[in-house]
């Protein structure tokens, strides 16, 4: 498990990911070594995948976020697997993610205009196969995307 230095390390982290190990260290009090030791069994166990670049879409031409809210036919037994593997083929679907309840999955889908996502709606969304039933969502500001947990 962790103890209180492995915290202090991942709440180091969370706020900059792509800091110095040299920096890390003096910050939580650590001799270099013992704070590299400690980065990476914290990786041999999983807890620390990598690091993460956050792309800002907009500043790329990217103004229009639309979450997709689609409920799937399951007569079909692979209806979810034939789902997921043609959107992931969708380059403007950003994130995919499966639910259990009345609705099966959400796709994030970005586009550069409206027009250019009603393109993407019809000629690449609704030929996805096993769809029963689609709501879009149309993002309009972000309030709170906080990606740190607190420990």
């Amino acid at each position: 498990m962790l103890d209180d230095r492995d915290r202090r390390i991942l709440r180091r982290l969370q706020a900059d990911p792509a800091q110095p190990i040299a920096e890390l260290a003096e910050a939580v009090r650590l001799p270099l070594a013992t704070c590299y030791a400690r980065l990476e069994r914290l990786q041999a166990q999983g807890v620390l995948k990598g690091q993460r670049m956050e792309i800002d879409w907009p500043a790329l031409g990217y103004s229009v976020l639309v979450s997709l809210r689609i409920t799937l036919d399951k007569t079909a037994p692979r209806s979810f697997d034939e789902f997921i593997a043609a959107a992931r083929e969708i380059p403007e679907v950003t994130e995919i993610q499966t639910f259990l309840g009345r609705v099966d999955t959400r796709l994030a889908v970005i586009a550069r205009t409206m027009g250019h996502y009603q393109e993407i709606y019809r000629e690449r969304i609704l030929t996805l196969p096993h769809i029963a039933d689609i709501e879009a969502l149309m993002h309009v500001a972000p309030i709170k995307n906080e990606q740190t947990l607190p420990l």
